[in-house]
């Protein structure tokens, strides 16, 4: 390994350390059939902003004066700025304060709640002049920002290997955890590099290169695969064969042609015996619960289960097969239980769905108890012998030489084809020289196929990989300047597909077409045509409505003892399905708040009271009831924004005003106490989650937050910490009603929906704030507002198509263009920053 490193580092693969120190649909299926039907209207320059007249100016700046200095002086320094010495005329001067001004204007949350408020045509004009004089300043002096590079992050780089190899990897095996900032985990100024961050990149490029070619001399190693102890085994797992229950499916990358084995192990109760052995147990000595170990849907093993089986026995709770002669390659591989029994169930209350949610109860009476498989281990080979064809050796070897004189032309080739897709551009003299240096060096020891392994290590090793460099034109380096054809191919592929281009892009650029707007525009619609414009659900959609924090949510399984895996992973399902149809069908943004369908599989549906639906499949559904439409009904978002006990209005107010509106809450006092410091109960009478709340925000340094973000997740309590509908909380009628900042009375899902969609500009702006940061990856700065606010317009001009924010992001020119250092530097010398 240290020889291959050394190598890389003399051909220029490696990063100096300067370098280093330096860088900062249909019923029953899950995917909507696209629509995309082309262009709807060409590409032209942003929507200008709307001229003001000499009078508004006066009256903004008379409520500057009348209105807002009252609080934001320097004596009071209300929000931590004073507007004393303010000037509408000048806004631009004072970019940062003003883009902060027009925010919570926008928002209809200043002035705030209980202060005397101007009209609403008055607050209105000042917003709009506070607009028109930060654009008029932007567009005489653009400043599309900048950033040095960016890394590929585990998704983009485990989706940048299965293009390029056709090879599914984890590439959380080799790289550590992401670093997220504004929403985001490819987000270049946080990127950095570290000894760890860099070994894991040479341990993937030289694991990566074996798995793809093949290793006929590996040694026997262990891969396992855990089951959460949350994924209930009482039903058919997805990728086991029919006619079991519980298990797992997992694909797994086998190294060689050789004997492999399995060991499975199962969950044991805290005395140490198997879980499911007790009173419950649906299984006997005489009739064992049995497991089927299975390749590609092919059985290969079938074991009994002794169901006195105890970790202090010799081979523990595991059950160990004979070897198995596999191929090399990609196997589906599942463990799964024999189902032996159908019919209703034992348990006294009602069957539950997690049928793992206390070992506790394990042998007690009226619980169907069942064994649970823990984890799934693959062990081998044993006696390797040889290597069979597989999707990536089809992949990489495009050639075979057939005599040795065709080997190094043989090489260049197929180095040269997977350079330039790897390296997202042909490859230099240079470059191909390094490789070829590489392949040498390899086959001189190992013969031809071992100098294209490691001539592809160096592949996924070079920066030129791992890195996404863009090019500076030499002539205006010291300005603002155009990407080039094959950087703009880039960040187009990477916003869309969270991957590299393909070959069409690739070819486009290399012809120079590509910034034309015609050609880059068609691109677009191609490529949002292809399956992996899913990205910008799974991706993009899936971290700006954070459904990623569903991974760490766990309800008290005494309260909610029918939630388990299946059922959050069908909730975080549906919300990317129904992003992506937005994105597939050319829907309006709004529709993410209105859809009156959605998409169900049986477990959600059972969940959610919709009858009719079966099975593990995806299907569109109508919503008839108005509060569960849109994601403010998802059990997705109701679920993340709750507590383990208890639903938390904060916390699904805060998610409303930081996700949708852009507009955060500040943080709570440090020395304010949260809201499990409130008794429980009252007169012994268990008191609701409002009337806690009530208590809780009696407190003067509670109030002035509480009452802004407390109405919001107030409507939304018809729905429990599951997402479940309900009519009551601790046995008392649900008490929905409040009052938005603003005075608009709410008691219900459907009303918070009517009052956000009354204040369409802050959910516009937020969205466009988002998916701006997500396609340039970087954070959106006070002087990319004049751009989103450009977005808005066009988008609003197209009934807020979701291609309009695409295509407005895709042709601004903080994504087609790139502003040199000085002109960053410049600009934030200006705001102070």
């Amino acid at each position: 390994m240290r020889t291959s490193v050394l190598l890389l580092v003399t051909a220029g693969f490696l990063p100096s350390p300067v370098v280093g120190q330096s860088a900062d649909g249909a019923a029953g299926a899950e995917h909507p059939p696209s629509v995309w039907p082309g262009p709807v209207t060409p590409l032209s320059p942003p929507t200008s902003t709307p001229a003001v007249d000499t009078l508004s100016v006066e009256v903004a700046q008379g409520v500057v004066a009348g209105t807002c200095q009252r609080c934001h002086n320097p004596r009071r320094l209300s929000g931590g700025m004073s507007l004393e010495t303010f000037e509408v005329d000048g806004a631009a001067d004072n970019a940062v304060i003003a883009e902060r001004m027009v925010r919570k204007l926008r928002a209809g949350m200043m002035p705030p709640t209980g202060v005397r408020r101007p009209t609403p045509d008055s607050l209105a004009t000042l917003a709009a002049v506070l607009e028109s004089r930060l654009d008029a300043a932007w567009e005489a002096d653009p400043n599309p920002g900048r950033r040095t590079f960016q890394r590929l992050n585990r998704a983009e780089y485990a989706r940048s290997i299965h293009d390029l190899l056709d090879l599914d990897v984890d590439a959380g095996a080799y790289l550590p955890l992401d670093t997220k900032s504004a929403n985001f985990d490819n987000i270049a100024d946080v990127q950095l590099l570290s000894p760890t961050l860099m070994d894991g990149y040479l341990r993937a490029a030289s694991g990566i290169s074996r798995l793809a070619i093949g290793d006929p001399e590996v040694t026997p190693s262990e891969a396992t695969f855990k089951v959460s102890r949350w994924t209930s085994q009482a039903g058919h797992v997805e990728g086991t064969p029919y006619g079991s229950r519980g298990g797992v499916a997992v694909d797994h990358n086998f190294p060689a042609d050789g004997e492999y084995a399995f060991r499975v192990s199962f969950h044991h109760e805290t005395t140490g015996a198997l879980f499911g052995n007790g009173k419950g147990a649906l299984h006997t000595t005489d009739e064992p619960e049995r497991i089927e170990i299975s390749i590609d849907g092919e059985r290969v093993a079938l074991l009994d289960i002794d169901r006195w089986m105890h970790v202090s026995d010799p081979g523990g709770v595991d059950l160990r097969t004979e070897s198995v002669f596999i191929e090399a390659g990609p196997h589906r591989v599942a463990a799964a239980f024999i189902r032996t029994f159908e019919g209703p169930l034992q348990d006294l209350m009602s069957p539950h769905d997690w049928s793992i949610a206390s070992t506790s109860i394990t042998d007690a009476y009226g619980f169907t108890t069942l064994p649970h498989l823990r984890d799934l281990a693959v062990t081998g080979p044993f006696e390797p012998a040889g290597m069979s064809s597989t999707p990536s050796r089809q992949r990489v070897f495009s050639c075979r030489p057939a005599a040795p004189e065709e080997e190094s032309p043989c090489a260049e080739a197929i180095l040269s084809r997977l350079g330039m897709q790897a390296y997202r551009r042909p490859l230099t003299e240079d470059n191909l020289s390094a490789l070829m240096a590489l392949y040498r060096a390899g086959a001189e020891t190992g013969g031809f196929e071992e100098g294209i392994r490691l001539a592809l290590e160096g592949v996924l090793a070079s920066p030129h990989f791992v890195f996404r460099f863009e090019e500076r034109p030499a002539a205006d380096a010291d300005g603002v300047y155009a990407l080039g054809d094959y950087d703009l191919a880039s960040r187009l592929s990477f916003f869309l597909w969270a991957t590299g281009p393909d070959a069409e892009l690739l070819e486009v650029a290399g012809e120079g077409r590509l910034s034309d707007p015609g050609i880059l525009e068609a691109q677009v619609w191609r490529m949002l045509a292809d399956p992996r414009a899913e990205a910008l659900a799974t991706r993009f959609a899936g971290q700006w409505l954070r459904l990623q924090d569903l991974e760490g949510m766990h309800p008290d399984v005494r309260l909610y003892p029918d939630f388990d895996q299946q059922l959050k992973d069908a909730m975080q399902r549906e919300t990317e399905l129904l992003f992506h149809t937005l994105v597939q069908e050319d829907r309006s943004l709004f529709e993410l708040l209105t859809a009156d369908y959605t998409f169900v599989n049986e477990r959600l549906a059972r969940h959610y009271g919709i009858p009719g639906v079966t099975g593990t499949d995806f299907r569109r559904v109508e919503i008839p009831e108005p509060e569960r439409r849109g994601v403010l009904g998802h059990g997705s978002v109701l679920t993340l924004t709750s507590h383990a006990s208890r639903t938390s209005p904060v916390l699904r107010g805060k998610w409303v005003m930081e996700v949708l509106m852009g507009t955060p809450p500040p943080p709570p006092p440090p020395d304010v106490s949260d809201l499990e410091a409130t008794p429980e109960a009252e007169e012994g009478r268990l008191l609701t989650v409002r009337e806690r709340m009530e208590m809780h925000r009696a407190s003067p340094a509670c109030r002035s937050c509480h009452r802004v973000i407390d109405p919001i997740g107030l409507a939304l309590e018809h729905f429990d910490g599951t997402g479940a509908r309900r009519i009551k909380d601790n046995g008392m009628p649900i008490d929905a009603e409040g009052e938005l900042y603003d005075g608009t009375p709410i008691r219900t899902a459907a009303d918070l929906r009517a009052a956000l969609l009354a204040r369409p500009v802050p959910l516009v702006r937020a969205f466009t704030e988002n998916l701006l940061a997500y396609a340039l990856g970087r954070r959106v700065e006070h002087y990319d507002m004049p751009t989103v606010r450009s977005i808005g317009r066009r988008a609003q001009e197209q009934d807020h198509r979701m291609s309009a924010f695409i295509m407005g992001v895709i042709n601004s020119p903080a994504f087609r263009m790139k502003g040199a250092e000085a002109v960053v530097d410049d600009m934030q010398a200006q705001s102070g920053n």
